[in-house]
């Protein structure tokens, strides 16, 4: 059998010292998450943020810096996640869109909000990724490069 890491995006996304989280149920209940998700087949990442950001939160999403490429595992028994941060702006909300199934709410909450949710959170890298951010971590997205359907 082969080993890969899942592909999942996520966007974190301030707006007066606020950042747009999801609570989603999971496996261990209510959990608290930047909108976030799985990389699907013929997707680049830029598109899979912007979907995901729309599908769990009713806003578009634009994209603007890459914050980090993260690999995590929770334990060696656990899969292992690369996970593509984002951080951008968003716009136009559709407060009639249904939110993905398990979404129950989204929320703007502060850095220090986010912190004390802690033992909350759908993993440590969403309060990692916040400080990288607030860090001043900015990365072009032309660092991102897709060739799908290219020879």
């Amino acid at each position: 059998m082969v080993w890969k890491p899942r592909v999942t995006v996520a966007a974190i996304i301030e707006r007066d010292q606020r950042f747009l989280l999801v609570e989603e149920e999971s496996a261990y209940g209510l959990q608290i998450n930047q909108p976030a998700g799985h990389l699907e087949e013929n997707e680049d990442l830029i598109a899979a943020v912007i979907r995901e950001v729309r599908e769990e939160t009713a806003w578009q999403f634009e994209p603007e810096h890459l914050v980090a490429i993260q690999l995590w595992r929770r334990d060696p028994s656990t899969l292992t996640f690369l996970r593509v941060c984002f951080s951008g702006t968003c716009h136009s909300h559709d407060p009639h869109q249904a939110l993905d199934a398990g979404v129950v709410a989204t929320h703007w909450l502060t850095r220090d909000e986010v912190a004390a949710q802690q033992a909350r959170l759908r993993s440590p890298l969403v309060l990692v990724g916040i400080d990288e951010y607030l860090s001043g971590n900015r990365y072009p997205l032309s660092l991102l490069q897709n060739y799908l359907d290219h020879e």
